[in-house]
């Protein structure tokens, strides 16, 4: 359940995209009509309809998203409020200038908030997140721990980097398919090598403990 959550937004924005992509005209006329007011000029182009609506819809998902967890009383994690905060102000920067850049900037500023958090739990509080929140569940080194924490903050430095190189390299289209099912696939991909890698190390360490 709580995954679905976590992607709904993002689902959401891929829906709407797809939709106002193949009716482009009409959801050029839909957006002026209804969200004029939040559009320098007060018209929206069938060009820029599309990521502008779904751009809306994103935002909206996500706070509704915030909202069902506190009306829960669900913890609602640090980064979801980031996210929250990037997709507010880079897709009102987007809506309001007719530009896709500022909403395509969000997953890297994303990616790199997070490889930071990664960064300083460790350089600076000299507690490693991962352990700090896997810790209870698995017993390994510290090199190993250290190891994990690095390799997550390379991770995300790599897809911030990629998000870019996508969205100023191809059409927006394509830079949504990205988003949605590149980044996931890459996101699985990383998670499976990095099973691999504490599979490992665990079998050591329980063979070390016979």
């Amino acid at each position: 359940m709580k995954l679905l959550l976590d992607f709904l937004p993002i689902l959401l924005f891929f829906v709407a995209f797809r939709i106002a992509e193949g009716n482009a005209d009409a959801a050029a006329a839909f957006a002026s009509q209804h969200f004029g007011f939040l559009v320098s000029g007060g018209t929206v182009g069938p060009k820029e309809a599309p990521v502008l609506l779904a751009t809306l819809v994103v935002i909206v998902a996500t706070f509704a998203q915030i909202g069902w967890l506190l009306a829960r009383r669900k913890k609602v994690d640090t980064m979801l409020w980031v996210s929250l905060g990037l997709v507010t102000v880079l897709g009102g920067l987007t809506v309001w200038f007719h530009n896709d850049t500022f909403i395509k900037w969000k997953p890297t500023l994303l990616y790199w908030v997070m490889g930071l958090v990664f960064w300083g739990s460790q350089a600076i509080f000299r507690k490693n997140l991962l352990q700090v929140l896997l810790g209870a569940q698995m017993e390994l080194p510290a090199a190993v721990w250290r190891s994990l924490n690095l390799m997550w903050i390379g991770f995300f430095a790599f897809l911030g980097l990629l998000n870019l190189y996508v969205a100023y390299s191809y059409e927006t289209a394509t830079w949504v398919n990205f988003k949605v099912f590149g980044t996931t696939g890459l996101l699985l991909l990383f998670t499976l090598v990095q099973g691999l890698y504490l599979s490992r190390h665990m079998k050591a360490e329980d063979e070390a403990g016979k």
